[in-house]
């Protein structure tokens, strides 16, 4: 039976908690202007807007060197502060049988959880994922403090 295994980060947020939650839940149109330590080309809706819940997005970037794509459906919590972003396509899926990015906002912190299930053993963990959405949480952060 396969396993669902967990990544786990935090990032202190120097913006106002409340802004930064609203940016990433309806302005992730504005992320490639807003990131400069990755090479996010794209954002798309492929099914949906930008502002509801169960929406369909596209994304198009670099990591690692390589281009890849990730297809999303998006589910929020508004009274938790929580946005989970499911896999449905993409490159990630070549790797994981299922993969979430859970991102928390609480008490001025950015909680980042990863669940992933493994196609097999071999596959490492998605550290480089982790640290792609931990870097491009730190570029909106700093810029929402710029105002």
């Amino acid at each position: 039976m396969a396993q669902i295994c967990v990544l786990e980060e935090r990032v202190q947020l120097k913006s106002c908690p409340e802004k930064f939650y609203n940016f990433l839940k309806s302005q992730n149109q504005c992320i490639p202007n807003n990131v400069h330590s990755e090479k996010v080309h794209a954002v798309e809706i492929q099914e949906g807007d930008w502002d509801t819940p169960g929406s369909v997005k596209l994304w198009k970037y670099i990591i690692e060197g390589k281009e890849e794509i990730f297809k999303e459906k998006v589910i929020m919590d508004e009274v938790n502060k929580i946005i989970t972003y499911v896999a449905v396509g993409g490159n990630a899926l070549e790797l994981y049988k299922s993969y979430k990015a859970i991102l928390k906002v609480e008490n001025g912190m950015l909680k980042l959880r990863i669940e992933y299930e493994k196609l097999n053993d071999d596959i490492p963990a998605p550290k480089k994922y982790q640290q792609f959405i931990i870097n491009i949480v730190r570029d909106i952060d700093a810029n929402l403090v710029k105002g």
